[in-house]
């Protein structure tokens, strides 16, 4: 995983640098977001991993995909999918879409936050919740809220690669690792 984003990095920095210099990063958002959705089918998966299907080949297929869908590419979109398909990129589409992502909401300042709670999270709380967290982060915060009983009680943040895990079971763990030692 570490290895696929470090990959896609440069990809989806430079896509974003065009996005934001043309003030079309929700086109490129929707493409990427069509793209992961279509390389992470089955049939995909197989064609993009077969060595006997020529580079630009898939390229286009993919391409041809997306005009079906709607999203007709542009000259610019068709570039960069030959450029994956050339470089054998294409199956980091997922991890290039997030870094987009990623890159894009800090450019607008938001910050997406996963809270996975042990038991539902009511309204007032997560409005409280995300109030501190755009507080300590100066961002505005899109909270998005899961409930995980495998967690047993409390919660755990995941934004972008930081986690403040207050979960039981992350304490139980501890607890167990200081007694073992």
């Amino acid at each position: 995983m570490a290895e696929a984003l470090t990959l896609a990095r440069p990809y989806a920095k430079a896509v974003f640098e065009l996005a934001h210099a043309q003030h079309n990063a929700e086109r490129w958002s929707r493409l990427l977001a069509l793209l992961t959705t279509l390389v992470g089918n089955r049939e995909a998966k197989v064609m993009l991993g077969d060595p006997r299907v020529p580079a630009e080949v898939r390229a286009e297929i993919l391409l041809d995909l997306c005009a079906k869908t709607g999203h007709k590419p542009d000259q610019q979109e068709r570039n960069f999918m030959r450029l994956l398909a050339e470089n054998r990129r294409l199956p980091l589409l997922p991890e290039i879409a997030a870094e987009f992502a990623s890159l894009r909401e800090q450019a607008e300042g938001l910050m997406e936050v996963e809270m996975r709670a042990a038991v539902p999270v009511d309204k007032t709380e997560q409005e409280r919740i995300r109030k501190a967290l755009e507080s300590k982060f100066g961002r505005q915060v899109k909270l998005n809220c899961v409930t995980d009983k495998s967690l047993i009680g409390g919660a755990v943040l995941r934004a972008g690669d930081l986690v403040i895990d207050g979960s039981v079971r992350d304490k139980l763990s501890r607890l167990t690792v200081a007694m073992i030692q």
